[in-house]
């Protein structure tokens, strides 16, 4: 049985982002995810989650300037301190959160270079970032993400994403495999998550329906086929709802009802 976590930067955007966890669990979810934590002491959003009964799952580190378009460190060959400095910042937050997973965003392509060029680069600063993951006893992931959604991002596909991951080797590394970003740039979503599960990199899955990120319950994802397909697997992970209501979170959850019969 699939557990699943509301993403609480996209789901509740009705109202402001610390009476999310509430609302969260009022609907029956145990576990949130969410983008990024640092405009609240880790404390306080510590004591939200056992207020609530919440685990903490999945949450990024800090990319930089957001509201500029920086969209993380990784492949940015000047940016080695802002780098490390990211993921030490993430790794506190993580142990003071119960140690949820930490996505490690690529960044943007810089201008005039190719991912393979970099590639050499984002492989020797995953397995410094990994390291530092063992040891704080926390695993990172990387994601692949569509174009469409940010333009210009380091990371779009799945083989690209398990070629990384296989390079560094090392178990603090995962593969946070979201299905919409999947089916936007490549499809065949099915067996990809298939293949990451029995590569043993599978560390964390998110849903929403394609092509508009919208509930999963329509569109050209069938989320019973892949909530069966991580049953037949066995995956032990959670499942994050990053997806943009329709209308009023709670009024959309219909589809989680098979796999949440506690809602309300």
């Amino acid at each position: 049985m699939p557990r699943f976590a509301a993403n609480l930067s996209l789901l509740y955007a009705e109202l402001p982002f610390l009476q999310r966890f509430a609302a969260a669990a009022a609907d029956g979810f145990t576990a949130v995810e969410y983008l990024f934590p640092y405009d609240h002491p880790a404390g306080q959003l510590s004591l939200l989650l056992q207020e609530h009964g919440l685990r903490q799952v999945l949450f990024n580190a800090p990319p930089g300037d957001w509201a500029a378009g920086e969209r993380g460190f990784t492949c940015l060959p000047d940016r080695e301190p802002d780098f490390r400095s990211s993921v030490e910042r993430a790794l506190a937050y993580s142990e003071a959160l119960g140690r949820p997973l930490v996505h490690l965003m690529s960044g943007l392509l810089p201008t005039g270079m190719s991912r393979e060029q970099l590639n050499g680069l984002v492989v020797a600063r995953l397995a410094w970032a990994a390291e530092r993951a063992s040891a704080a006893g926390i695993i990172l992931t990387v994601e692949p993400i569509n174009e469409r959604d940010m333009p210009g991002y380091f990371l779009n596909r799945q083989d690209h994403a398990l070629g990384l991951i296989e390079a560094v080797g090392s178990p603090h590394l995962k593969l946070q495999f979201d299905a919409y970003h999947c089916q936007v740039v490549e499809g065949d979503v099915s067996s990809k998550l298939r293949r990451a599960f029995e590569r043993g990199v599978l560390g964390h899955v998110q849903v929403a329906g394609a092509p508009l990120r919208q509930e999963p319950d329509e569109g050209e994802l069938r989320v019973e086929h892949l909530m069966a397909l991580l049953d037949e697997l066995g995956y032990a992970g959670f499942v994050g709802c990053e997806y943009r209501p329709r209308a009023g979170t709670s009024a959309g959850l219909g589809w989680l009802r098979s796999w949440m019969p506690a809602l309300p």
